[in-house]
């Protein structure tokens, strides 16, 4: 049961912190957002994975997997209780968003890293930084989200708090610095101790870990305290020059000096301070929680964001204050069955009523936003406005999508949008009765809403509906919620590699469309050239028609021809990737040109100039991580090299082997079973898209002869 939310709308901006929970798979997000709820008083009673009794994951999917799929919203708030804490006795409301671990959800991660002010990133002490710790580090890097450390499961066989941190080190070129140490490990630890108060904190007897005190350090532990804290003092004298003058001088330097310095210098991405604890032992949490409130900014330490004038075109910035124009960004899309769709906004100037009007400068049209909504995961409150700094959920808005911009109409600004990656796997779907038919477009339709990595499209060629994403997990999942929730029976193909096409050669054509009938004629003509683009670049489409040679309001149609051709494919079927397609002239009749015709030229152009480029076929590779005993590392490296995989790296964390390598997806059906039967079920892996590579010639020649394309450029 939850506690009602508090509903102060006038807090202090520098008392609101906007922040997210980010990890490897397994690394303990979920049970560690479950201990902050409880011990800031959200909940009443420590949920838990295994009995499907936690908060964050409230879709049946996540408790019957013990997974997190979707990112979960939840307000709450914590007190500092330590009397030489920054912001002591002040009541500090966290906006929490427990975003999941496995690489098929990484839109949830990449949109709400987006829109959140800081963010704690769970290691597993046993394991140290993992393959998905690297990526969640890399999408935080790029919004330059500041970050607290929590080293997790101090309490498990293996555990090492100092190889964690200097793995986070190494691994991640992370400035990580140990904020606090722990006393004892792995059985026999207890508790941990502050390294800048210098005070001890032991849990024991109260197995929900709301107890505990303070004592001294132990005796033997003094030395490791003192070599520590004059590391961390020493990190944080270097980020301030006051402090340093201090720190060379041999000058004691007061805790809320180095506390506010060091809070900067988080702020500022230059140190990541690294906690430890046990969330599943409740040893810890209330330290970290104390460290989110004294360093991850608030709103008002974000300060201001930068948007481009639509009209103008122009970089514009608002300040995070209410009395500012209204801006925000909707990061999320979530079907409720109650009272709709809910769009998430991160408000970041101005303030927005229930039942007023938003401008969407992204689509060009106005919004009615029905009602506001505070989010408790699937839990709801209604409010009547929401001010700069907030995240709450808008119910109403009709057209808003994920990346849309929500702003004053007579302020426009468009914000930076959010980037997803392509998805790399699909499967045909088909309804099972005449009945299912529409539900299944409809569902089709609000899913793909909702995740952006979700992509829906017809195969021409065979009239299927395929659906494609991230991996095979995800779109499992997907299939299962349109049971349940869409009431959807449908046939499900076998999962499918998303190969890519693109071309190696720069090339020239000409598309020529000439129909004469009795009546009015159909002429459309244009020259194209076409140039390879880096991998990962995407398509660009090009004019570079002078002296009216193609009237201007043809240009759009004969870049749609060319854009529906490159997603049917050249060589086999598949879309069109890392293209430059450039009209540079052609010819037109007064009467008989059209936009059909010049849409139908801009596709026979590139088709022909297609012919000369040497088309080629591009496969997804992943990037595989295998944890072995030893016993089995040889036969699992064997297995690895007959997919074709390019082995990166072997190395030992803990008492187990690490392989590292790069593998074609399309090697790796099935492996979940291959390798539970290679290493009597005890070797684990883990796979995420790396990067799209050209497929050898002798393989590419089968998947084409195989795709049945009837498009087919013949070289």
């Amino acid at each position: 049961m939850a506690v009602p939310i508090k509903t102060n709308r006038d807090f202090p901006l520098d008392r609101i912190r906007n922040m997210g929970i980010i990890a490897h798979i397994d690394a303990g997000k979920t049970t560690t957002t479950e201990r902050i709820l409880f011990y800031t008083g959200r909940t009443y009673k420590i949920g838990d994975i295994d009995e499907g009794t936690t908060t964050t994951d409230w879709m049946e999917q996540e408790k019957e997997r013990g997974i997190t799929i979707v990112s979960a919203a939840i307000t709450t708030f914590w007190t500092v209780k330590p009397e030489t804490g920054l912001f002591s006795g002040h009541e500090i409301r966290i906006n929490l968003i427990d975003t999941p671990g496995h690489v098929d959800f990484t839109a949830e991660v990449e949109r709400s890293l987006r829109v959140l002010d800081g963010a704690v990133i769970v290691l597993d002490s046993a394991s140290g930084v993992q393959s998905q710790t690297e990526t969640v580090w890399r999408q935080a890097n790029k919004y330059k989200v500041p970050l607290v450390a929590f080293a997790n499961k101090m309490d498990v066989v293996g555990a090492d708090f100092f190889a964690t941190i200097q793995s986070a080190r190494d691994r991640l070129g992370a400035n990580a610095v140990a904020y606090n140490l722990p006393i004892g490990k792995e059985n026999d630890f207890t508790g941990v101790i502050d390294l800048l108060t210098q005070k001890a904190f032991i849990w024991e007897g109260d197995e929900t870990g709301a107890k505990f005190h303070e004592t001294e350090i132990p005796i033997d532990m003094v030395d490791l305290v003192k070599t520590h804290r004059e590391k961390l003092v020493e990190e944080i004298s270097g980020t301030d020059d006051s402090l340093m003058e201090k720190y060379v001088g041999g000058e004691e330097i007061s805790i809320v000096d180095l506390k506010t310095a060091l809070r900067r210098a988080v702020i500022e991405n230059k140190i990541v301070p690294v906690l430890c604890g046990s969330s599943l032992r409740n040893k810890g949490v209330q330290s970290m929680l104390d460290a989110v409130v004294e360093y991850l900014p608030s709103p008002q330490d974000v300060g201001e964001v930068e948007g481009v004038n639509p009209k103008t075109e122009d970089k514009e910035i608002r300040k995070t204050d209410p009395s500012e124009p209204f801006s925000a960004l909707a990061f999320k899309i979530q079907v409720d069955p109650h009272v709709g769709k809910l769009t998430y906004l991160r408000i970041y100037s101005g303030k927005l009523t229930s039942g007023s009007y938003a401008y969407n400068s992204t689509k060009n049209i106005r919004e009615r936003v029905g009602r506001l909504m505070l989010m408790h995961a699937n839990d709801r409150e209604e409010i009547d406005e929401a001010l700069a700094g907030e995240i709450v959920a808008a119910v109403g808005l009709k057209d808003t999508i994920t990346g849309n911009t929500l702003c004053d109409e007579a302020n426009p600004i468009i914000l930076e949008s959010i980037n997803f990656p392509e998805p790399v796997i699909s499967l045909a779907i088909e309804p099972k009765t005449k009945s299912d038919q529409e539900k299944l477009g409809l569902a089709l339709s609000r899913l793909s809403e909702e995740d952006p990595t979700f992509r829906v499209k017809t195969d021409h060629e065979t009239g299927q509906t395929i659906i494609a994403g991230m991996g095979e997990l995800q779109l499992e999942v997907l299939v299962d919620r349109m049971k349940r929730e869409f009431k959807v029976e449908a046939n499900v193909g076998e999962p499918q590699v998303a190969y890519r096409e693109t071309i190696n050669l720069a090339a020239s054509g000409e598309g020529k469309y000439i129909r004469q009938t009795g009546g009015r004629g159909q002429y459309g003509h244009c020259l194209i050239k076409i140039e390879p683009l880096p991998r990962g670049s995407g398509r660009e489409f090009v004019s570079e028609v002078v002296g009216g040679r193609i009237p201007r309001e043809f240009i759009a149609p004969i870049g749609k021809g060319v854009e529906e051709k490159e997603d049917t494919g050249i060589l086999a079927g598949y879309p069109v990737t890392d293209i430059r397609v450039i009209v540079y002239d052609g010819s037109f009749h007064d009467v008989d040109s059209s936009e059909m015709s010049f849409k139908i030229a801009g596709s026979l152009g590139l088709s022909d100039a297609a012919s000369r480029a040497q088309v080629v076929l591009l496969e997804p590779v992943m990037k595989v991580e295998v944890t072995t005993p030893e016993d089995f590392l040889g036969d699992i490296i064997a297995d690895l090299s007959s997919k074709r995989a390019q082995i990166l790296s072997t190395e030992m964390r803990g008492n187990a082997r690490v392989v590292v390598a790069l593998v074609p997806l399309a090697e790796m059906a099935g492996y979940a079973t291959i390798i539970r039967s290679m290493s009597q079920g005890r070797a684990t892996y883990y796979m995420e898209a790396d990067h799209y590579e050209e497929v050898p010639k002798n393989i590419a020649e089968k998947i084409v002869a195989s795709s049945g394309f009837t498009g087919r450029v013949e070289h």
